[in-house]
């Protein structure tokens, strides 16, 4: 038979090589989930870095967007108190010419009216029209006396005010002869002369 010696040899020569099989399988699972794992760590801390880096983006656009509103209210604050200081120092002035001109209107508005009646003006006062709008007066020139000689258009200036677009329009079509005669008839009748009459 053979020798126990050899037998023995021989399983642990088996064993000995089924032992370094089993290390290398181990360190092969070893080395292959270490690589998973850090595979899957450079997956996790991209991963969060890309986060990382979002909720910094969002945080600057929050801090921006607050910054910009905090220098808006200040700016507003500031020109509120400017404005505030201007009014103050300008109010008096403003109600003064204010004032004014409502006083200059007024005064256009009585000096249109009574200008007929001043020493003046060389027409008859009974010749004159006032109509105020797009001019102040028509004088119909020697009306009173039966003897119409000119029809004036006439428009009354106070100060240095100066003709509107609209009468320099009416100034230019009169000096042009751009100026005519109508009649305008109406079929209405009078409704006293109507009642009764069948229709």
């Amino acid at each position: 038979m053979q020798d126990p010696l050899f037998v023995i040899l021989l399983v642990l020569a088996a064993l000995l090589i089924i032992a370094i099989g089993a290390v290398a399988f181990l360190v092969y699972q070893y080395y292959s989930l270490k690589s998973k794992i850090a595979e899957e760590y450079r997956k996790q801390t991209q991963l969060a870095f890309q986060k990382a880096q979002e909720q910094l983006q969002k945080w600057r656009e929050q801090e921006l967007e607050q910054s910009r509103k905090q220098q808006l209210e200040t700016a507003r604050a500031e020109m509120k108190v400017e404005f505030e200081k201007w009014k103050a120092e300008y109010e008096k002035l403003i109600r003064e010419d204010a004032i004014q001109r409502s006083q200059s209107v007024i005064t256009g508005k009585i000096t249109e009216h009574l200008v007929p009646y001043l020493p003046d003006f060389t027409y008859n006062p009974k010749d004159a029209r006032f109509i105020g709008s797009p001019i102040d007066l028509i004088i119909f020139d020697g009306l009173n006396d039966e003897n119409v000689r000119e029809i004036v258009f006439a428009e009354i200036k106070t100060g240095s005010s100066s003709l509107s677009e609209r009468e320099r329009q009416v100034r230019n079509a009169v000096q042009t002869g751009r100026v005519k005669w109508t009649e305008i008839r109406t079929n209405f009748r009078n409704a006293d002369s109507t009642a009764g009459s069948p229709v």
